[in-house]
């Protein structure tokens, strides 16, 4: 479902817990900079909030920057994968020592997509009884300065997940999210893409659990030069690998329905 951004009429600032999760691998020469933008962003929307941000085995100075910001500012809590897993991965360790109230954001550390999304989701989320807002790159109303060649892989990639999952939403690689805490701690555990797929593994459990999925527009601002950046083509096969495996492991092994159904039965 697609909506527009309501026009707010007063300052609106979350009613609970903000945790903003954010991967980085080899962020070193702007994670610390990165970081500030972020802080002073949320301080103007969230009274409590918390800022994880996992080093996801950087080979450069990452983790140092990351420990002097959270030196600088107690809201920033540093986490490490002592090895390079990948943005899901990373995502992953992120939401397992994350709070289970309050609520979840996804962030990249890039800032293509500024902090000051996140009060708009939460306008979004609020409005129509959301347990998810997520970006559209696809919404009327989203302004991209951004890659035509990325733009026709995204379309391309929604038209795959159409035909495999038939979500209702059109982008669901857009890097800023906001969910509800009890909904994401609920599918986190059983997400196994560690890569650029870990999207729509997250989004389709959470469609199977029912939960309400919003898009929401966005603008975008390209930040890092080339269009492709870090990804690959073998990143490109990876991606629609894991999402085949995704549909095989719902769809005809049933594997999320059982593993959801034992975690029941174990924690009873």
């Amino acid at each position: 479902m697609k909506n527009d951004l309501p026009s707010p009429t007063e300052p609106v600032r979350f009613d609970k817990l903000l945790t903003v999760v954010i991967p980085a691998y080899n962020e070193g020469a702007h994670i610390r900079a990165t970081l500030g933008v972020i802080a002073a962003s949320i301080e103007r929307f969230a009274d409590s909030y918390e800022i994880i941000v996992v080093d996801d085995g950087s080979t450069d100075d990452t983790a140092e920057q990351i420990r002097l910001s959270a030196g600088d500012n107690a809201h920033i809590r540093y986490v490490c994968n002592e090895q390079n897993g990948g943005k899901g991965s990373a995502l992953k360790t992120g939401v397992s020592v994350a709070a289970n109230e309050g609520y979840i954001a996804f962030l990249d550390a890039d800032l293509d997509l500024h902090p000051d999304h996140l009060v708009s989701f939460y306008r979004i989320l609020k409005a129509q009884s959301a347990d998810v807002v997520i970006g559209s790159k696809m919404h009327p109303k989203s302004k991209l300065d951004y890659p035509k060649s990325r733009r026709w892989i995204s379309t391309c990639y929604y038209l795959v997940l159409k035909v495999l999952f038939g979500l209702s939403v059109h982008d669901t690689q857009t890097g800023v999210k906001l969910f509800r805490a009890e909904a994401i701690h609920a599918v986190m555990p059983f997400i196994l893409v560690k890569r650029f797929a870990y999207d729509i593994e997250v989004l389709a459990l959470l469609n199977r659990k029912k939960a309400r999925i919003v898009e929401a527009p966005i603008e975008l601002h390209f930040q890092r030069g080339a269009a492709w950046n870090r990804i690959r083509p073998r990143d490109l096969f990876q991606t629609g690998w894991d999402t085949l495996t995704v549909f095989y492991r719902l769809y005809i092994l049933r594997y999320y329905d059982r593993a959801m159904k034992a975690s029941q039965r174990s924690a009873r």
